[in-house]
């Protein structure tokens, strides 16, 4: 048999009387007169099909079947109180989950130092951090996968997606220790001609491919791609294996690997950018709490 949902103003009635042990008081504690409050455990009892309470001239005891219900009925409105308590944090921006897209690059750059700032301001917040390039980035947000994305050179066609720039920072070579160019300290781009490429695949990032090869293009040569690889580490060590060279942007540099030299580039102008990207018709209250740790971010230098 079904059993009856006992509603929780009952419930609340109930847990006051047990504590007071008086209608009275019971009844100014919760701001009501004795009648309504009467009723209430009223309508408790029959739903229970028992006498909660005992009523006699020296005062108002619990029954056995009302000792019995007393710690179910606590932890129901605890249990609510608790809801509500975390239902407005949420509300807020002070908690539940945020999931967060980044490129695995700038693990070594921006994503450190949000990641703190926002956990300063939101430690309650679960992160739910997932590494990818930039591409599927831009699809898990429209697929709702994810709620903030970091990525490289954020595409210009995307008008239902948000862009906010985090970081602009210089490209450099990425050479073979004994290639002979690693002797100097900045390599014109033009040098680089005829040289075989180790790139990231278009389809991982389209905008920053382009971005490479179109530099490549003003310096006068079109790169011929020798091998692809999808992360910036595996290029590194691709380079490093004599496979070629690459253009990659200057916190790639962070990434220790013998046998690979890494060199400012001429022109120095070229710059690659670092944006955060979210949806334009998001709510999510914690979205804005995350673009204003990238704001506080930005504004002091950090990146």
């Amino acid at each position: 048999m079904e059993r009856p949902e006992l509603p929780l103003p009952q419930l609340h009635a109930f847990v006051v009387l047990a504590e007071e042990l008086h209608f009275g008081h019971a009844a100014a504690r919760l701001g009501i007169a004795q009648p309504p409050l009467s009723q209430q455990i009223r309508r408790l009892e029959d739903r229970v099909g028992h006498p909660l309470f005992r009523r006699d001239p020296g005062g108002v005891r619990l029954t056995p079947a009302g000792r019995e219900l007393l710690p179910a009925a606590r932890r129901a409105l605890a249990g609510l109180a608790d809801g509500l308590a975390a239902a407005r944090a949420v509300g807020r921006g002070e908690a539940g989950r945020l999931r967060i897209g980044f490129s695995a690059s700038l693990a070594l750059t921006v994503l450190p130092g949000l990641l703190d700032a926002f956990r300063r301001d939101c430690p309650a917040v679960r992160l739910d951090l997932r590494e990818m390039t930039s591409a599927p980035q831009t699809a898990a947000l429209h697929e709702r996968a994810i709620d903030v994305g970091l990525l490289r050179e954020p595409p210009a066609d995307e008008p239902d997606l948000r862009f906010r720039t985090v970081l602009s920072e210089p490209f450099v070579a990425v050479l073979p220790a004994a290639h002979p160019l690693a002797g100097r300290r900045t390599v014109p781009l033009d040098r680089l001609a005829g040289e075989p490429f180790v790139l990231l695949p278009r389809a991982e990032g389209p905008q920053l491919y382009d971005r490479i090869t179109g530099l490549c293009a003003e310096a006068g040569f079109l790169p011929r791609i020798a091998q692809h690889a999808v992360e910036w580490q595996t290029v590194c060590a691709l380079v490093g294996a004599g496979l070629g060279v690459s253009l990659a942007p200057a916190g790639i540099r962070r990434i220790r690997l013998r046998g690979v030299a890494f060199r400012r580039i001429e022109p120095a102008t070229a710059r690659t950018r670092v944006a955060v990207a979210w949806r334009a018709d998001d709510p999510d209250p914690l979205v804005g709490r995350f673009l204003a740790a990238v704001d506080e971010v930005v504004a002091s230098g950090a990146s």
